[in-house]
Parts: structure tokens; C-alpha cells; sequence
């Protein structure tokens, strides 16, 4: 499934004539499952890195990671920080990709702030049609 999903990410950011490479794109939700967290095992390294092996610029927020710990499978990602979730942060990423769902995310303010998304969770259900051609459903 992560290839599917970054697949598309390269879709949604051809449809506004962007390629993935030197694109900037926002992991979010680092934990292997909602509202945890416990980011051992998560697919979202994954992602991270076959978007980073295409030339994208990754980072990522979870309220729950604030800094990823270093890891015997995922190294090269320690020390990473959350990003900040606010407006101006959320609105300089080419695309979010939603990987976990939690609880403690404002999905409302990420489909006002966010120009493009990648919905693996179904977390932005409410917004596909206020929003329409911003939401990509995986």
C-alpha cells in the first residue's frame, strides 16, 4: 500500500502541474495507530521514505511524536521534529498526506489551510465537498 499511496501524492501534485521531486510534502501522523504514541513499526516511515527517494522534501506532524527517537529500522530519521500546526506552516507544504488519524488534529483547519491532501484515514469525510479537488480519497 505505501507505493499505491505515493502514487497518489505524484497524481495529486500532477493534477496542479507539480512533480514530487522538490516538492514539499507533510506526513500526518507518525504513530502506528491513532491517538497513541508509539511510532515502532509505522508505516509511515515508509512513506516518508519512498517520498524522500523521489526527491520530495518530507517532514511530518504528530501531536503525540513531538521528535522521532532514534530506532534500529529508522536511524537516519532521529531527531526529527514535529512541525508546528498552524496556518502559515500547514500552507508551505505542496501536500499533506494523512497516514494516522488522530483525534487531536483539527481537520477543519487542515482543509481550510492545506492546498492539497492526501486522505489515507477517510479523516476529511466532512470536507469533500466544500472542498472539492482539494481532497484526494485513497
Amino acid at each position: 500500500m505505501p507505493h499505491y499511496f505515493v502514487g497518489l501524492v505524484a497524481e495529486a501534485l500532477n493534477s496542479r502541474r507539480r512533480p514530487v521531486n522538490g516538492s514539499r510534502v507533510l506526513v500526518l501522523g507518525l504513530a502506528y495507530k491513532a491517538n497513541v504514541d508509539d511510532d515502532r513499526e509505522s508505516p509511515s516511515y515508509r512513506l516518508m521514505d519512498l517520498l524522500k527517494g523521489k526527491g520530495a522534501e518530507v517532514a511530518y506532524y504528530d501531536p503525540h511524536v513531538p521528535v522521532i527517537r532514534v530506532t534500529r529500522e529508522h536511524p537516519h530519521w532521529a531527531g526529527t521534529k514535529s512541525v508546528a500546526w498552524n496556518r502559515e506552516t500547514v500552507k508551505s507544504f505542496d501536500v499533506i498526506l494523512i497516514s494516522t488519524a488522530h483525534r487531536a488534529v483539527n481537520y477543519g483547519e487542515l482543509a481550510e489551510w492545506a492546498e492539497c491532501i492526501v486522505d489515507t484515514r477517510n479523516a476529511m469525510a466532512a470536507f469533500h465537498e466544500k472542498y472539492p479537488g482539494k481532497i484526494w480519497k485513497a
